[in-house]
């Protein structure tokens, strides 16, 4: 699970795409209109952003402008978001196949980054993005706790606690979680968010 000395995310970006499709999948066309726990995002809204967001990380392994860009998919059909993601997110694997990625300076929207850094922000935001999007639909499929945890650990490394969250940070204030929180509820409240229950 490393390469040349840091932790290969790859395994666990694969891994958060197949659980993120699974959900996507899930999601029935009645849902579209519902609230997420992200209060910019309808569920239709948020597919576009998971799609548009792999679309970009697709783009920055294959060399390109990632920040070119733009973060939502347009024009996808109401039946047709598993499909948009399931190709986008092939895209990516086949994208970041070659160990030269990992080292190789990217461009994201919070910085130039070598890729492995990069794709670790990836596997954070899909597994968020996958969080709010199993809160919008009732929960069809548990969560898996590992990924959480990975997620979990970017975030503490690239918004630790002494970093002032502002309008530049798409994130707010850290949020109290009860004791013995899980991994997903403790991820979504390091990032400012809190169960639709308790929005």
């Amino acid at each position: 699970m490393t390469t040349t000395g840091f932790a290969d995310p790859r395994p666990v970006y694969a891994r958060a795409t197949e659980q993120a499709a699974a959900l996507i999948r899930a999601v029935r066309p009645g849902q579209l209109d519902g609230p997420t726990p992200c209060a910019e995002f309808d569920v239709r809204a948020l597919l576009g952003h998971m799609v548009g967001g792999t679309r970009r990380i697709a783009v920055a392994g294959e060399g390109g402008d990632a920040l070119a860009v733009e973060p939502v998919a347009e024009g996808v059909g109401d039946e047709e978001w598993a499909a948009a993601y399931d190709e986008v997110r092939v895209r990516v694997l086949k994208a970041w196949e070659g160990d030269e990625r990992l080292t190789a300076p990217v461009r994201v929207p919070w910085g130039e980054v070598p890729g492995h850094a990069a794709l670790s922000g990836y596997v954070m935001e899909i597994v968020t993005h996958t969080w709010d999007l199993s809160e919008a639909v009732g929960h069809p499929h548990e969560l898996d706790p590992e990924l959480a945890e990975f997620a979990l650990a970017t975030a503490r490394r690239v918004l630790p606690a002494a970093l002032p969250r502002d309008a530049e940070t798409p994130f707010g204030a850290i949020r109290e979680v009860p004791e013995g929180a899980g991994a997903y509820e403790r991820l979504a409240a390091w990032l400012g968010r809190a169960p639709l229950s308790r929005a």
